[in-house]
């Protein structure tokens, strides 16, 4: 069965072109024009992903209320930014509230397939069968990695597929530093340094809310990150 992409766009031309350009690679996709008709959608169905604009129609940030529905609804599902709105304001924004990448619409099409192929592959590994847990412990850190599932002093952090992997790159070898690029190809995704430094910031608040102590996410200046025992 294909995957299914949600794609929210306003713009007529805009939506018929990624349409056409989703469905010959393989994908079915569900296209809406507005916030309603997609949240209406999403109440139903959850896509297996979804693409969203920031402006929608008269709502100036409609896109980022249906993130907000999305996340309440799953916190796995991949959602994407897709925009013609380029400031780190947006962009920060828009991860914060959950998004897995924040593109901008001058971007080739060929970059847009890869960054959607990249999130299924990592999706995919969640429903691959596991014969064994395969979980991670780093002190008060568990990671079962088969259910892609973290707990921190046996509470749950609730990361995004981004987060998780990009986590998983760090604690496999905790106390070295990982560049961006490493960070991008052990999680299996392309995305700027500035998506990078984002979701960083993002998954360590979500360990400090649970843990105001927490420090175990090093930025190494001009280097990379690690996780700090």
């Amino acid at each position: 069965m294909p995957k299914t992409i949600a794609l929210v766009e306003d713009d007529a031309a805009i939506r018929e072109n990624y349409i056409m350009a989703l469905k010959a690679q393989g994908y079915s996709v569900n296209a809406y024009e507005d916030r309603p008709s997609a949240a209406e959608a999403f109440n139903h169905t959850l896509p297996d992903l979804a693409i969203i604009d920031i402006g929608l129609k008269d709502e100036i940030e409609g896109g980022f209320m249906l993130c907000q529905q999305l996340r309440g609804l799953s916190q796995t599902l991949p959602i994407i930014f897709f925009t013609a709105r380029d400031n780190d304001v947006d962009t920060i924004s828009g991860l914060r509230m959950g998004a897995d990448d924040y593109l901008t619409k001058d971007i080739s099409m060929a970059h847009l397939l890869a960054r959607i192929a990249a999130l299924f592959r990592r999706t995919d590994l969640l429903a691959a069968p596991s014969e064994q847990k395969d979980e991670l412990k780093v002190g008060d850190l568990k990671v079962d990695v088969s259910r892609m599932t973290v707990s921190w002093q046996n509470q749950p952090v609730l990361l995004t597929v981004t987060e998780f992997w990009m986590l998983h790159a760090l604690i496999k070898r905790p106390g070295h530093v990982k560049s961006r690029q490493q960070l991008m190809d052990e999680s299996r995704m392309v995305v700027d340094d500035t998506t990078i430094t984002s979701h960083i910031k993002r998954m360590r608040k979500k360990f400090v809310q649970l843990d105001p102590n927490f420090d175990h996410i090093d930025t190494v200046y001009g280097m990379g990150y690690r996780w700090q025992l």
